[in-house]
This record gives structure tokens, sequence and C-alpha cells, in this order.
């Protein structure tokens, strides 16, 4: 929006061209996420406690500590998230960009789908929401719609290709089977991000990262000469994409103020599957799925550990670990949270860095 105003009179004032770059407008997407989230945060947690007595039902499966720490904090804080996302990519992103609104609708349906369970959880006093059948339907269909979305909006030479990091020329074209690789990209980040949610501060700041690794990927992706110097797939409009991983940086930040340990509010399913959703479709968007197991490999080693869990306690009837999520495991054995949430925010650091090595090892 802001950039519309800017070019109408940048002829008169020509310091206003500088709205016209993506990097600005990306930096001030990030401030404007950030400071959203600082000014509203305290007003929508106060909402989200009055309609919400008794806080997040806690799960009576999981780590003692938390029926007693975590008791009575308000859930669904993905709200505040998504809000911010959505007013600084309105102020900032050019809207005239297909891949911003596949973007912005991707958070919106899967923010929807995690305040649906969120909302069955409370109304029923219980840490199930919406059966997980139900969930996974809707998801599988939102993701084949998305999915439709991005690959229209490719060149037809690349929309159903997937490239691979170290090599230079290895792209491989799966034709129709493209689809299902990207709803399995999109609904298994989605659900990632979801299972990495279980303590305080644990999953947002992966998150952030995974966002300012990708914001500087989509935009050399969508920088012909950049693209060209890295060996990398050139894209047209994905560029763009960098204001609106600004914005979930800066709503990131925002919300991290409020979700630090002691959390006053838990981003939920709203926050866990809209923000996994949009980052899935972020890498399908710039041609870099690979590279988001890469830089997101917690949310993989998350998700891997839930799955071993249970595979081999249906064949054996033995835990491999004492509880998954992974996470999960180490309070069990006595990790103390912040060591945890730290230790495990250094990992997706390294993880990002090796992810963006790759651009240039090929």
């Amino acid at each position: 929006m802001i950039k519309y105003l800017a070019f109408e009179y940048q002829s008169v004032f020509s310091f206003l061209n500088i709205f016209s770059y993506i990097t600005f407008r990306s930096g001030a997407s990030i401030l404007t996420g950030l400071f959203f989230s600082l000014i509203f945060g305290n007003f929508i947690i106060n909402k989200l406690s009055n309609i919400q007595p008794t806080g997040q039902p806690i799960r009576e499966d999981g780590p003692e500590s938390h029926l007693i720490a975590k008791k009575g904090t308000p859930t669904m804080g993905g709200l505040l998230i998504i809000l911010s996302v959505l007013v600084s990519t309105f102020l900032w992103a050019d809207l005239r960009n297909s891949f911003i609104w596949i973007s912005i609708i991707t958070i919106l349906i899967f923010g929807i789908i995690g305040f649906a369970d969120d909302y069955k959880k409370i109304q029923n006093n219980s840490s199930l929401g919406i059966s997980s059948k139900v969930r996974i339907s809707f998801q599988i269909i939102f993701g084949f719609f998305i999915t439709y979305l991005i690959i229209i909006n490719l060149d037809s030479n690349i929309s159903n290709s997937m490239t691979f990091p170290f090599f230079k020329n290895l792209i491989i074209d799966f034709g129709i089977f493209y689809y299902l690789i990207s709803i399995f990209i999109i609904i298994g980040s989605a659900n990632a991000v979801n299972l990495t949610d279980g303590l305080d501060g644990l999953a947002i700041v992966p998150v952030m990262i995974v966002a300012m690794s990708f914001s500087f990927i989509v935009y050399i992706s969508g920088n012909i000469l950049f693209s060209n110097y890295l060996l990398i797939q050139y894209i047209p409009g994905t560029g763009e994409l960098a204001v609106f991983c600004g914005s979930l940086i800066g709503a990131a930040l925002g919300f991290l103020w409020f979700n630090a340990p002691p959390a006053k509010v838990f981003m939920g399913d709203t926050g866990s599957l809209a923000l996994g959703g949009s980052l899935g479709s972020i890498a399908i968007m710039c041609k870099h799925e690979i590279l988001l197991a890469i830089i997101g490999g917690l949310f993989v080693l998350e998700t891997f550990s839930v799955v071993i869990q249970v595979l081999i306690f249906k064949i054996s009837g033995k835990r491999v670990f004492l509880m998954a999520p992974l996470h999960h495991h180490f309070e069990k054995k006595g990790w103390a949270e912040s060591t945890i949430v730290i230790r495990f925010w250094i990992i997706t650091i390294v993880l990002a860095l090796i992810g963006l090595a790759t651009l240039r090892i090929r």
C-alpha cells in the first residue's frame, strides 16, 4: 500500500524512491510486525484470558511440571502473530504480486484450521481438539489448493521440479507427482512446527531463524544477477516474498516478548500451523524445498522423534524416548526448560548456516 502512495508522489519527492527497494520494505515490515505485536499484545492477551478462564488445557500425560507451571496460560496467541503479519504485509508488500497473495491465503487458511482445533480444546476443556483425521483432511484439501496456486504462477519449465543442494545442475521434474510432494511439504511443515511448540519460546525463535534464512533466499532467487552468480534458479517475483518473510520475523520477535519464559500466552495450533504452513509454501515458491528440511532441521528432528516413538512402540511395545516429541524426552531426563530451549535455538542457528552455505557450494 505504501509503495503505491510513494510511487504516486516520487516525481515530486525523489527520496520516496526508497520505497521501491525490497530491502528497505523488508526492514520496514520487520519493524512494523514487531511494534504492532508490542503495542497490541497485552490487549489481545487480556481478551484471550477473558474467554479462557482456565487457560490452555494441559496434557495430563505430559511432564508433571507443566500441570503446575503452565496452568492458566491462555492459548490462541497465534492470532497476534497472524494479525501482525497481515498488517505489516498489507502496508509494505507489493499487493500486485501473486506470491504475496498465496502467502496471505496460506497463513489465513492454516490459521483457521489451528483456531478451530484450539477452540475445540477450550470448549471441551481437554488437550484433544478436532480429530486428527478431520484436521489432516482439511490440510490435504487446502494443501492441494495452495499447490495449484503456486504451480500456475510459476514458469511451466520449473513448476513441477525440485533442485538439490550441493549440485549445480541436479534438477528433477516430478510432473504431476509434484502435487503430492508439495502437499506433503506444506502439511509436514505445518505439523512439524506444531509438534515443536511445547516449551516457552521453543518454536517461535526457530521459526524466526528459518524466516530470516528464507528472506535471503527468496531475495536472491528473485534477483537475476544474484541468482546467476550463485547458480540458483531465477524466479521472477519471488523477491517480494522477502517482505512477507520480514513480517514473519517482526511478528515472531514481538510474540517472543510475551512468549519468553514464563510465557504470558501460547501460540497454540492457531499460530504453529499458520507459521509452519507459510514456511512450507515459501520454500515451494522459491524452489528450495530441500533447504527447508535442512534449515528447519529441528522441526524435522522433533517430528521424527514422534514417528519413531509411535512405530517402535506399536512393533515392540517399547519406547525409544522417555517421551515424545524430543524436547519432552530431555525434560524427563531432568534438563531445565531454559537449557532445552536455548540449546535447540543453537541447533537451529547451526542448521541455518549449513543450509545457507549450500547456496555457494555447488
